[in-house]
């Protein structure tokens, strides 16, 4: 395949295979354009690859992590953040870890699901309290390809008529777990604003796919189509059409530019035998993720190019942006004992709590979502670790199983994920010497929080410990000191970086313009998280996918017309 590939130029040439990736070789096949699809990973369906009903103790690792399945053995993704020949680099004294996903679909394989629109206001942040930049873009603009994608994907919910957390197309949302029901009264007691949560996991079928079944195991891809992944619910009907060439384990190393200042195609490295090949086509889109799309454009240098592709402003790489993000867990007296009954449901959180508050009454400047867990999942390796901090935990033999089947299920804990603001001192750039197995130089990172994040984790911590408390619980471990920075994930560790290279309506300040077109460079697009001007207090899944289809809209329009 690589071989006819490398003799045809394409309409469009895609990078990578995840939300933008796969969103936009969906659109533009189906608009009529022959697509060739790069992914530097191998093939993967859910439909075929998953382990999704194994249980853990068949296990001999009983499904403990790796290197390369952080999140567990049976977890969908192939990828981490350390990935052997791969590196990266972290700037003197600062602090980031860079996930990688290496296989057809990327994150999409293993996601939380967690499908929130953005509001009016997250395109318009700096309008509304100063602070950031405003989208060129605004929420009208997107509107219309969230609906698409509701229609398409499917996700389920409940309508709230909450403005800045706008309603969607939603299917009916399971109904919440015993301890979940618990949460949303001590949410109540709280006056902290607890709704159905938004997942792409159908209740109902749709488009040709079943509907959840409630094994609990989206994480580890699902087999019936349930859940979104880009593989099963865009890439195989894309592939349908025969008007998609599939290339996997092609790790691209540049962006080949003509005398006319237009991108040719790229050229990638065939990591299965070594050698370099390219493909040709009329226009370039990259979806290899913020950081990976960025890299390829500073790789790409050329006598026009000097500073990389598409940089004449120097802003690739800047902007970077991740969630903020930090746990509390509580043991839950009430939980104990429980009448041992079945409460899998979708492999995550029935209920939330979107951001409920006014930040003009507080110390931050933007808001967070809380995210639900605990219940009785299947035990895997380590399940239950730290009993000996429960009442009278710990022992041996029979006392220590009969403690297990008390305490198990009655932890909840709560995860915040929050907006950071970008900052001058959050980017990344090429390292000057370090290059990867295959010599192409690899990203260092730059990293700081500020106080706007600190203080907006330390109010996470606050609520979440005051919930465990409403709920008649108690939390193990001590609030985090300011010195800790109460308890704020690492950079990159909620795995959601944006930016990077962000759209805008000012050249010298962008990389992009309005339709994630180059501002340098007309053949040229992004469509993965890089294009994002700010965070949001919502996931960036449901928004990379939308603006992946706005974006396949403009090329097939601007094809038509002739301007590519």
């Amino acid at each position: 395949m690589a071989d006819r590939a490398a003799k045809t130029t394409y309409d469009v040439c895609i990078v990578g295979s995840g939300a933008g990736g796969g969103m936009s070789a969906y659109a533009l096949t189906k608009a009529g354009a022959n697509v060739v699809l790069l992914e530097a990973g191998a093939p993967w369906y859910a439909s075929k690859d998953s382990k999704m009903l194994v249980p853990a103790y068949a296990s001999p690792r009983r499904g403990a992590s790796s290197t390369r399945k952080p999140f567990g053995e049976f977890d969908a993704c192939d990828g981490g953040w350390d990935i052997e020949g791969e590196p990266y680099t972290v700037a003197t004294g600062n602090k980031f870890m860079w996930w990688r996903a290496r296989m057809l679909g990327g994150r999409t394989n293993h996601w939380g699901r967690i499908s929130l629109r953005f509001g009016p206001d997250d395109f318009k942040g700096k309008t509304k309290d100063g602070l950031g930049d405003d989208w060129p873009i605004s929420y009208d603009d997107v509107a219309p390809y969230y609906d698409r994608i509701d229609d398409l994907i499917g996700l389920f919910g409940s309508n709230e008529g909450l403005r800045n957390h706008p309603d969607g197309k939603f299917q009916p949302p399971p109904r919440p777990r015993c301890y979940e029901l618990m949460v949303k009264d001590a949410a109540d007691k709280l006056g902290v604003l607890c709704i159905p949560s938004r997942l792409s996991v159908i209740t109902k079928p749709i488009n040709g796919r079943q509907a959840c079944h409630y094994c609990g195991q989206c994480g580890r891809g699902c087999s019936v189509k349930a859940n979104f992944s880009s593989p099963d619910v865009l890439i195989a009907p894309a592939l349908k059409t025969g008007r998609l060439t599939l290339i996997t384990s092609a790790m691209v190393r540049e962006v080949i530019v003509g005398s006319d200042g237009l991108a040719k195609g790229v050229t990638y490295v065939d990591t299965k035998t070594g050698s370099d090949r390219e493909v040709s086509a009329r226009v370039v889109v990259l979806a290899a993720s913020a950081c990976e799309s960025a890299r390829i454009l500073l790789n790409s240098r050329s006598s026009r190019f000097p500073q990389g592709l598409g940089n004449s402003s120097g802003r690739v790489g800047k902007g970077l942006t991740d969630t903020t993000g930090t746990d509390v867990a509580g043991f839950i007296p009430k939980m104990m004992d429980h009448v041992p009954h079945n409460e899998d449901g979708v492999g995550g959180m029935h209920v939330y709590m979107p951001w409920w508050l006014d930040n003009k009454k507080l110390d931050f400047p933007r808001g967070y979502h809380i995210e639900v867990w605990g219940g009785v999942q299947q035990p895997e390796y380590g399940f239950m670790g730290g009993i000996e901090r429960y009442p009278g935990g710990g022992g041996y033999g029979k006392q220590l199983k009969d403690e297990y089947r008390r305490y198990y299920g009655a932890t909840v804990g709560f995860s915040g994920r929050g907006e950071m603001l970008p900052n001058e001192n959050s980017y990344c750039d090429l390292d000057p010497t370090v290059v990867d197995r295959w010599g192409i130089p690899v990203l260092r990172f730059h990293w700081q929080f500020t106080d706007h994040e600190y203080n907006q984790i330390r109010h996470m911590q606050q609520t979440f410990r005051a919930l465990v408390s409403a709920m008649g619980g108690e939390v193990f471990s001590p609030m985090p000191t300011k010195e800790q920075g109460y308890g704020i994930a690492a950079g990159g560790q909620i795995i959601h970086e944006l930016g990077c290279t962000q759209m805008g309506n000012d050249p010298n300040k962008s990389v992009l313009n309005s339709n994630c077109q180059s501002h340098d460079c007309k053949n040229l697009f992004v469509a993965d998280g890089g294009p994002f001007v700010t965070q949001a207090d919502k996931n960036p899944t449901w928004t990379i996918l939308a603006l992946a289809w706005r974006t396949s809209d403009q090329i097939r329009d601007q094809m038509k017309a002739g301007a590519l």
